[in-house]
């Protein structure tokens, strides 16, 4: 059996490389290694025993205050002894992080072919989002194997002068995990969320972190969201914080004081999709939120001003409101108080995967590797 090397370092990319390790280990011709970097770790850590995944090889390079040239370096540095040890047929690599760039960057110094999961997204703008355009864009000039979530990202590709032959349309593979873990839920939690949850009542899920929004725009969105409790005292508006202390603390400062705001730590995979699954508005800058939260039907409105997901956009089930507290508070108070304009968000079928992606992945794998018959594209 031929190795496959599967790198990653954060929590979104152990959600949508699960399925791809999964899928991997039940070929009969390709065995996956699994190898963390640890950029983020606890949350990693988290991530790969909810899927059952123990890696093999762990860099272990999370560091407080690290910055992006250090992990850049540190990833290519730890990368090449496992390369060299391992010898892999291929390595995956997903997404948008500096871990993806960084080991793409060293299974190229290594000319061992690299596979791209959720290939060709481009909001087209050099730092929005920031680093991850450029990661993206440099990824795919070190890749071989561009494995596109959606017709519009191989578009994407082949605009920037990819071969039509070396992409593979596979659908987005958080589509597979969340597939998989609605059929492993936790029981409900208790405490305040469990609360929450049971009540039946309006949920505002938020979720922020992006570096580009460090400093004014986290203000304006963590003063929008006091704006929003003092005005919606029937809404939960639920915040799982994100580890960074910048972000924790600027929300925690605005909002503390609002009962109807409820602070939590990161929430693990199964609690996050009952949350979204509950919620009447989802209010977020993460990638990967909009491309879940559509799947159960909910209303996305995206805390930044541009996206290189634009197929929620084109489907009307996902719209950018930016940053600035008065278009945030307008539109989460529509959604709550408008039910035609709720509804007129809402859909079940996703643009984003079928379920079916991680399939595709390997298949487009063994095409490569062994000339097995291409796999279909997906189509939503």
């Amino acid at each position: 059996m031929e190795r496959v090397l599967v790198v990653y370092g954060t929590r979104p990319e152990a959600v949508k490389l699960a399925p791809v390790v999964h899928a991997l280990q039940a070929d009969r011709r390709l065995t996956p290694v699994v190898c963390v970097t640890a950029q983020h770790r606890e949350l990693l850590d988290q991530m790969n025993a909810r899927f059952g995944i123990e890696p093999a090889e762990d860099l272990d390079l999370m560091r407080t205050g690290q910055t992006l040239d250090e992990v850049t370096a540190s990833v290519v540095q730890g990368m090449a002894p496992v390369l060299e040890r391992l010898n892999p047929a291929a390595v995956v690599v997903q997404g948008d992080t500096t871990t993806s760039f960084a080991a793409a960057l060293a299974a190229f110094y290594a000319q061992i072919p690299v596979a791209h999961v959720e290939a060709g997204l481009r909001t087209g703008k050099r730092y929005a989002p920031f680093p991850e355009e450029l990661n993206r864009r440099l990824t795919t000039q070190l890749a071989s194997i561009h494995l596109a979530p959606t017709a519009a990202s191989r578009a994407n590709l082949r605009r920037e002068g990819v071969r039509g032959d070396d992409i593979f349309v596979t659908g987005n593979t958080v589509i597979d995990a969340l597939r998989w873990m609605e059929d492993r839920l936790d029981p409900v939690p208790g405490g305040e969320l469990g609360e929450v949850l049971a009540s039946g009542g309006p949920i505002v899920l938020v979720t922020v972190h992006r570096r580009e929004s460090w400093g004014q725009p986290l203000q304006s969105i963590a003063a929008a969201l006091a704006v929003l409790a003092a005005r919606h005292p029937e809404a939960a508006i639920v915040v799982p914080l994100h580890p960074n202390p910048l972000v924790r603390s600027t929300v925690t400062a605005a909002t503390n004081e609002h009962a109807n705001v409820l602070l939590l730590e990161p929430l693990g995979y199964s609690d996050f999709i009952r949350v979204m699954r509950s919620a009447t508005v989802v209010l977020t800058d993460s990638g990967g939120v909009q491309e879940e939260a559509p799947s159960f039907g909910r209303p996305v409105l995206v805390l930044r001003d541009t996206t290189e997901r634009p197929e929620g956009i084109d489907a009307g089930i996902v719209r950018l409101i930016g940053t600035e507290t008065t278009a945030i508070v307008e539109g989460v108070s529509e959604l709550l108080t408008d039910v035609a304009a709720r509804e007129g968000m809402q859909r079940v079928a996703s643009p984003y995967g079928d379920g079916r992606a991680a399939d595709r992945c390997v298949r487009a794998l063994r095409h490569v590797l062994f000339g097995e018959p291409r796999p279909d594209d997906f189509s939503p």
